[in-house]
C-alpha cells in the first residue's frame, strides 16, 4: 500500500509538471530546484525569469492543471542515468547540475523518474500509478513564499509553492478547518489583541516588548516556577548577561557556537579609544551569554564539596542571546533574546538515576499544572553515533548515561523514539514534546548529560575515599524558554487563560455612573483577597462594556446595578459557563479562591 509520504512526493513532481505545462512558451525562463515532502504536504522551489510572475492568485490555475495531468499519469518509471546524459538533461539548470555533482561525488547512481512527458532528478519514493493511487480531491495548493536555495541567504532567492496533501478529501478538509482555528489562535495575533506584547523594529527584531498584562502573565508563571523549584529542593542562582571571552573559550562555546553568538565587545577602553576603535592594555573582550551553564559551573567551583553534599540543584530564569537570522525569527517562538528556565544538577554517578527520575516527575507536574494532557507527551532519546568520534567524554561515560536515560524512559512508560546520532557532542539527552489543544506538537523540556563542562573546567568533589572525583552534570529546562512557552499557552488556550493564569481575573461592570462607586468598592475588596480585578465604571453602555470585556477573554464579569447596590450583591457572568447566579461578594470570593487553588 502506498504511504502518504510517497503520495506527497509524487505530488511535488506533479506540481512542477503543471508549472512547466502552463508556461511551455517560456520554459527556458524556469529552473526547477527541489521538491521535498513536508509534514502536511509538499513544496517545490522554482526559479522564474523576470517574464514570469507567480502569486497566490495563480494557485487555482496550477492546481487545476495538476488534476488534468494526474489523470494521464498511469505509470512512474525509474531509470539510472550516466553522468553525460544527466548533465545533458540538466542543460542550463545550475541547481540540477549542483545536485548531480553531489550525487556523483558520493559515488551514488543518478536516478531519474518519468511520468507522462515529465522527467525529474530524484532519489525515489513515489506512487507507481499516480492516477490510481492519488485522489484528485485529496490535495490542494496552499501558498507561495520566497526561499533561498538550500536555506542560505548568499544563494539565489527562489519561489516556493506549497501544497497540502492527505489520503482522503475528509482528512484534507479537517486539516484546513484546523488551520483556520490555528490562525485564530496565532499568538502573534492574540498578543496584539489582548495587549500582551509586541515586537518593535526600532528596538530590534526578535526582542519582544512585554506590555503590563503580558508582563503580569509572565510574573504569574515565574512565581509558580520559583515556588515549585523551592519545594523540589532547588537553590536559586543568578548570573550576568555578559561574560569575559576567556569563560566562553574555556567552555568551548566560542569554538563550537560562535556563529550563534553576538560579536565580542571591548570593555575597559577610554571614550577616546572606543571612538577610534583602538585596543589598549586595559581592554577586555566580553560576550553576550548564549547560555547560562558556565556561570553555574563557576558558582560550583567557588567552593569545595564532599560526596555527602551532592547533589547540587541550581536553577535560574536567565536571559540569553542568540545571533538568529532575520528570516528565521517568528513571534515568541524564535527570538534573539529569550529567558531559559535553566537548571543544572551536579551529582555523583550513583545519584544520577534518581535525579533523572525526579526531573521527569517535575516535567510532568509542570505540564499537568498548565493544563496539558500527559497522554500527549512524546519523548525522544538522542544518543551518539558510534561511528563518529566527535563526542566529548569516554565510552564508559556514554554507555552509562545512555543506558540510564533509556532505563528511565522505559520505567516511566514512555513510547520513546531513539535518534542515533542526535546527541550533541557533550552528552545524550531526552527531549519532551507536548501537544496543544489542536494536536500540534511543541518542543518544550530537555534533559541531558554534559561531559564537556566538568572536564573543561576540571570540576571535582571529594569522594568517600578522600580522592578528587569528577561529578556528573545534568542540564535541564522545563519550559525550554519563557517566550516560547507563553506563545504555546496563548495558542493552546486561544488567549482564554484559566482563572489562575489570567492577568485580569475579574472585571466589575457598572450599569451606569451612579453605580461606579460600588463597582470600585467591589474591585478593591477582590484585590484585598489577591484576586486580580479591574472596575469598568466608564460612561459607556453596559452592552458595550460586556462586549469589550469578552473580547479581552476575562474569566469573570461582575455586573452591578440598582438591585445589586441595594442588596449588596453581584451578578456573575462566567466566560466559560455563561450567566450564573446573583450572590454575595463573600460567596464569589470563596468560589474564585477555590478555583484558583485547583491548578496546583
Amino acid at each position: 500500500m502506498i504511504s502518504i509520504e510517497e503520495k506527497r512526493h509524487t505530488l511535488a513532481h506533479l506540481l512542477a509538471a503543471a508549472v512547466i505545462n502552463l508556461h511551455k512558451d517560456k520554459e527556458a525562463a524556469i529552473q526547477l530546484a527541489i521538491g521535498p515532502v513536508i509534514d502536511d504536504g509538499f513544496y517545490y522551489d522554482i526559479q522564474f525569469g523576470p517574464e514570469i510572475k507567480i502569486s497566490s492568485e495563480d494557485l487555482p490555475r496550477i492546481e487545476k492543471k495538476m488534476r488534468e495531468i494526474l489523470k494521464t499519469w498511469t505509470k512512474m518509471e525509474r531509470k539510472e542515468i550516466d553522468e553525460q546524459t544527466a548533465k545533458s538533461w540538466a542543460g542550463a539548470n545550475t541547481f540540477k547540475h549542483e545536485l548531480i555533482n553531489e550525487i556523483l561525488a558520493r559515488g551514488e547512481k543518478v536516478i531519474f523518474y518519468t511520468a507522462g512527458d515529465f522527467t525529474d532528478l530524484c532519489g525515489g519514493g513515489h506512487s507507481e500509478n499516480p492516477a490510481k493511487d492519488i485522489a484528485p480531491d485529496s490535495f490542494t495548493l496552499d501558498r507561495v513564499a520566497g526561499a533561498y536555495w538550500r536555506g542560505d541567504e548568499k544563494n539565489p532567492m527562489l519561489t516556493r509553492i506549497y501544497g497540502l496533501a492527505f489520503d482522503t478529501k475528509e482528512e484534507l478538509v479537517a486539516y484546513r478547518v484546523q488551520q483556520e482555528e490555528a490562525k485564530k489562535r496565532d499568538h502573534r495575533k492574540l498578543g496584539k489583541e489582548l495587549d500582551l506584547f509586541h515586537i518593535d523594529e526600532m528596538v530590534g527584531l526578535g526582542l519582544p516588548l512585554w506590555h503590563p498584562k503580558g508582563a503580569l502573565l509572565w510574573r504569574i508563571i515565574e512565581d509558580f516556577w520559583y515556588n515549585a523549584h523551592l519545594k523540589n529542593g532547588y537553590g536559586l542562582v543568578r548570573s550576568p548577561h555578559i561574560g569575559n571571552r576567556i569563560l566562553w573559550e574555556t567552555s568551548g562555546h566560542w569554538g563550537f557556537y560562535n556563529a550563534s553568538m553576538y560579536p565580542p565587545m571591548e570593555v575597559g577602553q577610554s571614550l577616546e579609544d572606543r571612538q577610534q576603535n583602538k585596543k589598549t592594555e586595559n581592554s577586555e573582550e566580553y560576550l553576550l551569554k548564549p547560555m547560562n551553564c558556565p556561570f553555574h559551573v563557576q558558582i560550583y567551583k567557588n567552593d569545595k564539596y564532599s560526596y555527602r553534599e551532592l547533589p547540587m540543584r541550581w536553577a535560574e530564569c536567565g536571559t540569553v542571546y542568540r545571533y538568529e537570522k532575520k528570516g528565521e525569527l517568528s513571534g515568541l517562538t524564535r527570538v534573539r533574546g529569550f529567558t531559559q528556565d535553566d537548571a543544572h544538577i551536579i551529582c555523583r554517578a550513583d545519584q544520577a538515576e534518581d535525579e533523572l527520575e525526579r526531573v521527569i516527575d517535575f516535567i510532568l507536574f509542570m505540564y499537568k499544572s498548565f493544563g496539558f494532557d500527559l497522554k500527549s507527551v512524546n519523548v525522544y532519546l538522542s544518543v551518539r553515533d558510534p561511528q563518529n568520534n566527535k563526542y566529548a567524554g569516554t565510552d564508559e561515560g556514554w554507555n552509562f548515561t545512555e543506558n540510564i536515560l533509556e532505563k528511565i524512559a522505559i520505567k516511566k512508560g514512555f513510547a520513546y523514539q531513539k535518534d542515533i546520532g542526535g546527541a550533541v557532542f557533550y552528552g545524550p539527552k531526552l527531549d519532551f514534546k507536548i501537544k496543544d489543544a489542536l494536536g500540534r506538537e511543541w518542543q518544550c523540556s530537555t534533559l541531558q548529560f554534559d561531559f564537556n563542562l566538568p572536564e573543561r573546567f576540571k570540576m571535582s568533589f571529594i569522594s568517600q575515599n578522600g580522592q578528587e572525583e569528577q561529578p556528573y552534570m545534568l542540564h535541564r529546562a522545563l519550559f525550554g524558554s519563557f517566550e516560547r512557552f507563553i506563545g504555546l499557552l496563548i495558542e493552546h488556550y486561544g488567549g482564554a487563560f484559566p482563572l489562575w493564569l489570567a492577568p485580569i481575573q475579574v472585571k466589575v461592570l457598572s450599569v451606569s455612573e451612579k453605580h461606579a462607586s460600588y463597582a470600585q468598592e467591589i474591585a478593591a475588596a477582590l484585590k484585598a483577597e489577591n484576586i486580580r480585578a479591574e472596575a469598568d465604571d466608564s460612561n459607556e453602555s453596559l452592552g458595550k462594556k460586556i462586549r469589550e470585556a469578552k473580547m479581552e477573554k476575562i474569566p469573570y464579569l461582575l455586573v452591578v446595578g440598582d438591585k445589586e447596590v441595594e442588596a449588596k450583591t453581584i451578578s456573575i457572568d462566567s466566560r466559560d459557563n455563561g450567566k450564573l447566579d446573583t450572590t454575595s461578594l463573600t460567596d464569589f470570593i470563596a468560589r474564585a479562591t477555590s478555583e484558583i487553588k485547583i491548578h496546583a
